[in-house]
C-alpha cells in the first residue's frame, strides 16, 4: 500500500482525477416538463450547481488553464458543493500539468481536510508539499505522515479482505509501518532534525531492512560527524542495494563508503575486508539453528543427524575405524564437481566395513539440502555437520579429511585437484587402514 517513494501513489491518484470521470459523475440537467410553455422571470428555476459544473467543464475544452479558472470560479460560487473532493482532484491534476505545484499542493490539502483518514490523499498531499521545498510545507507533511502512521498502527486484521490471508496482511502491515517511518524520517532529515530523523529511520530499518533507510541513516550520521556509524550504515545499504536499479544506486553508495572511510582512516586500506564482512552479516538469513554438540571436543563423542530423515548418527560407533569426511555446501560449485569423485572412492571401499565415508553438509539453511539431494542423487551417507566443521576448523569448501583408527587426522585436502584427487584419497585411506594400533 505504501512505498518509500510516494510517486506511485501520486500517479495512481492522478489517474483517478481524469476530468472525464468528473464529467460522468454529474447528473443530467433537468428539463422542463413543458418546453414549449412560456414562463416569466419569477417562475425561473434556481441555478443548478451540477449544470453549472458541467458547463464549466464543457467551456474549458482541452485547455487546462481554462479548466483551472472555471473550476476556481465554480468553487468560489459553491464553496460547500457536496462532491467538491472530485473538483479538487481535477484541479490538482490540471495544476500539475500547468507546472503550478503550489496550487496543486493547496488543493491536495483541501482534500485532506475533507478526507482526513484517506491514506492515498494524505500521500498525495505529502508528495506535493515536498515539491515546495520549504520548511513550513515539510512540517505540515510531517503531521500528515504521523497521521498515516497512526492509521497503519491502528489497522486491525478484522478489516482485511477475505481474499487476503492473515500472514499476507501482517506482512503488508509490517511493510507499511517501515515505509511510513521512512517517509517521516526523510521529512525530518529535510527539516535538519537529525535526531528525530534517525529515530524514524532506525524504526524503518529494524521493521523491514532496506537500502534506502540504511543510506539515509548513513547520511544522517555523516552530517552529525559520526563517521564510524556512517560507514556501517552505508555498508548495509551497499549490501542491500541491487546494482543501479531501484531507488538506491550501489555505485553511489560505494562512493559514499569510500569517502567516509578515507575521512575516518586516511586511506581505503582495510575497506575491502570490512565490506565483505558486513555483506555477509546483512545478507545471510538469521537462522535460529539448534545447537548441536556445543560442549563436545572429541570426534568419537559427536552425534550427527542424517540428512535423509534426521535420525542420529553416533560417531562412537566408528571408533577404531577409518572415517572419511567430505565437508560441502549446496552453493559450492567445486563441491558439486568433487562429489562424484568422492563417491567413486567410497565405492572402492564399499566392502570394507572398517572404512566409513560421510558427506558432511555445512549449509546454514538446512532446508536447501533435501531438494539438492533429490536432484543430485548423492550415493554416500549424508549427515549435517553439527559442529564437526568447528572441531576441524573448516572454513572453505570442499574440504576432505581422513580420520585414522586412533582418531587423528591422516589426510586433509582444502580444495582439490581433479586429476589426482581419487588417487590421493584412495592412497590415504589405504595407509590409514594399514596403520597398526600402538601396543597398549
Amino acid at each position: 500500500m505504501l512505498s518509500q517513494s510516494s510517486s506511485p501513489a501520486l500517479a495512481a491518484l492522478l489517474v483517478c482525477a481524469m476530468v472525464s470521470q468528473l464529467c460522468a459523475a454529474q447528473r443530467p440537467a433537468s428539463q422542463s416538463s413543458n418546453p414549449g410553455s412560456t414562463r416569466d422571470k419569477s417562475s425561473a428555476k434556481p441555478p443548478n450547481p451540477d449544470e453549472e459544473l458541467q458547463r464549466a467543464l464543457s467551456d474549458s475544452g482541452s485547455d487546462r488553464a481554462a479548466l483551472v479558472r472555471n473550476l476556481d470560479g465554480f468553487l468560489k460560487k459553491y464553496p460547500d458543493y457536496p462532491n467538491r473532493t472530485s473538483v479538487y482532484r481535477a484541479l490538482v491534476e490540471a495544476s500539475l500539468q500547468l507546472k503550478d505545484n503550489a496550487r496543486a499542493a493547496d488543493y491536495s490539502e483541501r482534500m485532506v481536510s475533507l478526507n482526513p483518514s484517506d491514506i492515498s490523499i494524505l500521500l498525495l498531499a505529502i508528495e506535493l508539499l515536498e515539491r515546495q521545498e520549504d520548511q513550513a510545507g515539510f512540517r505540515r507533511a510531517v503531521s500528515y505522515s504521523t497521521r498515516i502512521l497512526d492509521l497503519v498502527e491502528r489497522a486491525s486484521p478484522a478489516e482485511r479482505s477475505s481474499r487476503v490471508s492473515l500472514e499476507q496482511w501482517e506482512q503488508q502491515k509490517k511493510s507499511d509501518l517501515a515505509n511510513t517511518h521512512f517517509l517521516r524520517g526523510d521529512l525530518y532529515f529535510k527539516l535538519r532534525d537529525y535526531d528525530a530523523a534517525r529515530k524514524d529511520l532506525l524504526a524503518s530499518y529494524e521493521t523491514f531492512p532496506s537500502a534506502a533507510a540504511a543510506e539515509r541513516l548513513g547520511e544522517t550520521a555523516e552530517l552529525q560527524k559520526d563517521l564510524n556509524t556512517a560507514i556501517q550504515e552505508y555498508e548495509r545499504a551497499f549490501a542491500l542495494a541491487e546494482g543501479k536499479s531501484g531507488n538506491v544506486s550501489r555505485e553511489d553508495i560505494r562512493n559514499k563508503i569510500g569517502n567516509a572511510w578515507r575521512l575516518a582512516h586516511g586511506s581505503e586500506q582495510g575497506l575491502g575486508e570490512y565490506l565483505l564482512n558486513t555483506y555477509d552479516t546483512v545478507t545471510k538469513p538469521a537462522l535460529k539453528k539448534t545447537a548441536h554438540n556445543d560442549s563436545v571436543k572429541e570426534f568419537s563423542e559427536f552425534t550427527l543427524r542424517k540428512a535423509s530423515n534426521g535420525a542420529p548418527y553416533a560417531l562412537r560407533d566408528t571408533k577404531g575405524k577409518v572415517v572419511v569426511l567430505n565437508f560441502w555446501t549446496t552453493w559450492c560449485g567445486p563441491c558439486h564437481a568433487l562429489e562424484p569423485l568422492f563417491a567413486h572412492v567410497a565405492a572402492d571401499f564399499h566392502d570394507l566395513p572398517e572404512a566409513r565415508f560421510l558427506s558432511t553438509n555445512c549449509d546454514e539453511d538446512e532446508t536447501l539440502v533435501a531438494p539438492y539431494l533429490l536432484k543430485a542423487k548423492v550415493t554416500t551417507e549424508v549427515v549435517f555437520t553439527d559442529g564437526l566443521d568447528r572441531l576441524f576448523s573448516v572454513n572453505s569448501f570442499p574440504t576432505v579429511i581422513v580420520i585414522d583408527r586412533q582418531g587423528t587426522i591422516a589426510f586433509r585436502s582444502d580444495g582439490f585437484q581433479p586429476d589426482t584427487f581419487e588417487r590421493d584419497l584412495s592412497s590415504a585411506v589405504r595407509r590409514a587402514l594399514e596403520k597398526i594400533d600402538p601396543a597398549p
